[in-house]
């Protein structure tokens, strides 16, 4: 989508997407008041934060987001006020780490999008994933319904140039009713106003299905489809990133090949996500 002026929310337009982005996730370590935390002070976990960051943007991730994906078991919807406090912390200190131009983004779990976009919007990062964005799922948490009302209300309210990921029948969840991977896809962009989707599989670290980025691509094909988790178990560090884009050549030949090889973890840093975008070179159309 774009806003007023025709650009992108977030800066986040054709050339972005051109390079078939990879993003990085900085996993936060337990926030305080999490059901874990404490385990580290919160200068310690803003340093770590800080740290893997660094560690993407040297080996060139195009985007990192950061998640308070430690503080499990979360809150449903609406996130504690010292977790918004915390994560401000956490995205700014992300912010002053890594170079102006790199993009960051925002997740905060389980699905807070008001949160999510007022810290992107103060901190200056440029997205923000929002896992149920339309439809309503079952989940660890409970039952949780879609935020694409919210999302987008309140980014207009802010005046926030922040674009919105949607996760499209996201991991960790189970459809309430009888739910079509393309009717979703469709719901999401067409009257849900996501600006790019994000496709996973079934949990954390379960590889995505080629089949499922391919179906949503056919019924979205100019809106960004992100995959959530590469077909092979792969954690990159620094190096691990520059081997990525060593065999970017192999996507553009058309293979259904999203990872490499096993690569040894720097910090908690990784690569979750690969974009496939307008033309999803890396994957053939069905006709």
């Amino acid at each position: 989508m774009a806003h007023g002026g025709g650009e992108a929310y977030g800066g986040l337009g054709a050339n972005f997407w051109a390079r078939r982005p990879l993003v990085g996730m900085v996993h936060l370590p337990p926030l305080p008041g999490s059901a874990r935390g404490g385990e580290a002070s919160l200068n310690d976990v803003l340093a770590q934060a800080a740290a893997d960051a660094r560690a993407l943007a040297e080996g060139g991730a195009d985007a990192v987001m950061i998640e308070n994906f430690f503080d499990a078991p979360f809150a449903k919807d609406a996130v504690p006020p010292h977790t918004i406090a915390a994560m401000t912390r956490a995205v700014d200190a992300v912010r002053a780490a890594v170079p102006p131009h790199l993009p960051i983004g925002v997740n905060v779990l389980r699905n807070d999008a008001r949160a999510a976009i007022a810290i992107a919007h103060v901190c200056g990062a440029r997205f923000v994933r929002i896992n149920v964005y339309v439809g309503a799922a079952v989940t660890d948490q409970g039952l949780i319904e879609g935020a694409a009302r919210t999302a987008v209300l309140y980014r207009r309210e802010l005046g926030a140039d922040v674009a919105l990921w949607a996760d499209v029948l996201v991991k960790h969840a189970a459809p309430l009713g009888v739910a079509v991977l393309e009717e979703a896809a469709k719901d999401a962009v067409l009257r849900g106003l996501a600006d790019a989707l994000i496709v996973s599989g079934a949990a954390t670290g379960a590889p995505t299905a080629a089949e499922d980025v391919r179906r949503v691509k056919s019924v979205v094909p100019a809106t960004p489809v992100l995959v959530g988790r590469p077909g092979r178990r792969n954690r990159p560090g620094a190096a691990g990133i520059r081997r990525w884009r060593n065999r970017r050549h192999q996507l553009e030949a058309g293979r259904n090949r999203f990872t490499s090889r096993r690569f040894r973890p720097r910090a908690r840093a990784r690569i979750t996500m690969q974009a496939a975008v307008a033309k999803a070179s890396a994957i053939d159309h069905p006709h």
